[in-house]
C-alpha cells in the first residue's frame, strides 16, 4: 500500500519501528557539532525571508542548483532573494532520491506547517506563507531552540576567538536573554596546524596575541594553544575538532621540526615547506594536543577524507565553503593507528575520548576496528570508572548523511562494536532550519533496529529497546560530554 508523502510513518517499515520512534521522538536534541554562528544566536536573529534562512551559506543546495544549470547569479550572486528561492524551488522538484528533498519538506512541515511539495507551481504561495511565519517570535533563534527542545549546541570556534558571544549568552546578557539551551564553544585549531598554507605565519601571530605569548617555536605553539584551551574550557568547551584530509604521522626530532617551523614563519605569505615537512609538524602538534585534551576531559573529533576546493578557478572567484569540495580516497588506517598509539603511549594515559568521522564509506570498517584497540583500559590503575564508548565511530556526515549512509554506518558499528553506546546524530550545519535532520536520523535508527527485531535477530523487549533508541538519540551524548 502506498504511504502518504512524508506522513506519520515516514521511513518506518514495521510496527516495532513505529513503536520505537514514539519513544525516541520526544527526546531533546544535543547538536554537539555544528557551524551555527554564535553572533546570530546571541542576537536572537530574526530572518528576513525564506531565501536568507534557507539558502544563504548552504553549499549542499548550491551544488544541486549548479547541477540544474542555474546561473551563479541566482546561487551566490546578486539576484533578488525571491529569484533565488524560485531557482531553488525549480531544483527541488528534481531531487527525487536525494536527502535534500526529504529535509526540505520536513522543514516546511515542522517549521511552517506547509505540507504541499515545493516546486515551481507551489513556490509563490509557499514563499508568502513561510515569510509570514518568519515574522513571529516562534521562528527567531530562541523560538527555534524552544520549539525543537534543543538541549545544547556545540559551535565550531577558532582558538584565537574572543568567545564574546558565548560569554554574553552564558551570562544572559545577549539579546537572546536567558535560554535553557547550552551554547558551547568547540576548539578548532586547524589554522595552527596548517603550516602548508600561505596564511600560516600571519595566523601564528594572531594566535600569539590572543594567548599573550610570543611564539617562536612549535613548543610555543602548543603553549599558546594550551592557554586558549583553558579559556575555552572556562566557558564550557567539551570538545575539539580537526578537519583533516588525511591523518598525519611522520615523527621527526624536535630540532628538525623547529627548523621546519622557522622556515614557514620566515616565508611571510608563501608556502615554504614540503608535504613531508608539514606532516612532521602536524604530527608533533596533534600528539601534543591529544595530551592536553586528555588531561582536561576534552573530546577529540577527527573529520577525515574531505578534499577541499577542488575547482581552483571557482575557489579564486568565490572562496572556500561554497560547494566545491569532494570525498577523498586516501589511505587512513595505518597512520591513524600510529597517531592514536603516539597519544596512548606517551608515558601517561593521554588518548582523549575520540570521535572518528570519515567522508568515505571505505574508512568505516577500518576505523571501527581500530577503535576496539583503544577503548578505555586504565580504569583500575587510575581508580576511576571506565568510559563506555570512549572511542566512537562518528555518524555519517556531509555527503553521507542520507538514509543509505546512516544505515551503513550503524550496521558496521553494530557488526564490530556497540551500537547502544553510539552518540547519534549531529547536524554539522550552518542552518537554524536543520533540526528536522535529527528526526530523519531517529526514524532511520528505529527502522533499522525494528527490522532486526521483526526478523528475530533481537528479542522484542520493549523497555530495553526504547532505552536504546532514547540513549542513541540523546542520553549517550549528554553523558559522554558531561
Amino acid at each position: 500500500m502506498r504511504k502518504d508523502f512524508i506522513g506519520e510513518d515516514f521511513l518506518l517499515q514495521s510496527e516495532t519501528a513505529r513503536s520505537l520512534y514514539k519513544a525516541a521522538a520526544a527526546e531533546p536534541i544535543y547538536d554537539y557539532h555544528c557551524h551555527l554562528p554564535p553572533d546570530q544566536i546571541a542576537g536572537n536573529k530574526h530572518f528576513a525571508d525564506l531565501a536568507e534562512v534557507w539558502l544563504a551559506g548552504d553549499h549542499y543546495k548550491w551544488r544541486m542548483m549548479r547541477a540544474m544549470g542555474i546561473d551563479e547569479r541566482y546561487i551566490t550572486g546578486p539576484a533578488a532573494p525571491y529569484e533565488k528561492f524560485l531557482a531553488w524551488a525549480r531544483t527541488t522538484e528534481n531531487l527525487i532520491g536525494n536527502p535534500l528533498y526529504h529535509w526540505t519538506h520536513l522543514e516546511l512541515q515542522r517549521y511552517f506547517g506547509i505540507f504541499e511539495p515545493l516546486g515551481e507551481k507551489t513556490a509563490p504561495a509557499i514563499w508568502e506563507a513561510a515569510n509570514q511565519k518568519l515574522k513571529t517570535p516562534e521562528l527567531s533563534v530562541k523560538g527555534i531552540f524552544e520549539k525543537f527542545n534543543v538541549y545544547a549546541v556545540g559551535t565550531t570556534d577558532d582558538p584565537a576567538d574572543s568567545l564574546e558571544h558565548h560569554k554574553a549568552i552564558a551570562e544572559g546578557k545577549a539579546a537572546i536573554g536567558k535560554i535553557p539551551t547550552k551554547v558551547i564553544p568547540s576548539f578548532r585549531p586547524d589554522k595552527a596546524l596548517n603550516i602548508n598554507l600561505p596564511t600560516f605565519a600571519a595566523y601564528i601571530e594572531t594566535l600569539g596575541k590572543a594567548a599573550g605569548i610570543d611564539i617562536k617555536s612549535p613548543d610555543d605553539v602548543l603553549a599558546a594553544l594550551e592557554k586558549r584551551l583553558d579559556f575555552f574550557a572556562s566557558l564550557g568547551c567539551r570538545a575539539s575538532d580537526h578537519g583533516l584530509e588525511s591523518i598525519p604521522y611522520a615523527p621527526l626530532p624536535d630540532a628538525a621540526i623547529d627548523q621546519i617551523f622557522q622556515k614557514a614563519i620566515k616565508a611571510k605569505g608563501e608556502v615554504a615547506v614540503t608535504k613531508e615537512e608539514a606532516e612532521a609538524y602536524k604530527t608533533k602538534i596533534l600528539c601534543g594536543l591529544g595530551r592536553l585534551y586528555a588531561r582536561r576531559g576534552i573530546t577529540m573529533q577527527l573529520h577525515l577524507s574531505a578534499l577541499r576546493n577542488v575547482n581552483s578557478r571557482m575557489f579564486k572567484l568565490l572562496g572556500p565553503d561554497t560547494g566545491y569540495d569532494a570525498i577523498g580516497d586516501g589511505e587512513q588506517a595505518a597512520k591513524l593507528v600510529e597517531l592514536l598509539d603516539c597519544m596512548e603511549s606517551s608515558g601517561e594515559p593521554s588518548l582523549p575520548k575520540t570521535i572518528l568521522y570519515s567522508l568515505n564509506l571505505k574508512d568505516f570498517y577500518p576505523m571501527a576496528t581500530i577503535m576496539g584497540g583503544f577503548q578505555d583500559n586504565y580504569a583500575e590503575s587510575e581508580k576511576r570508572p571506565g568510559i563506555e564508548g570512549k572511542m566512537q565511530l562518528g555518524t555519517s556526515w556531509w555527503f553521507l548523511d542520507h538514509k543509505d549512509g546512516m544505515e551503513e554506518q550503524m550496521r558496521i558499528l553494530a557488526n564490530v562494536g556497540l551500537l547502544p553506546s553510539f552518540l547519534g546524530m549531529l547536524t554539522d550545519s550552518r542552518s537554524f532550519l536543520s533540526y528536522p535532520r535529527h528526526e530523519y536520523f531517529r526514524r532511520i535508527l528505529c527502522n533499522l533496529i525494528g527490522d532486526w527485531v521483526e526478523n528475530g535477530e533481537y528479542p522484542a523487549e520493549a523497555a530495553k529497546l526504547e532505552k536504546m533508541v532514547k540513549d542513541i538519540s540523546f542520553g549517550n551524548a549528554q553523558r559522554y560530554f558531561a
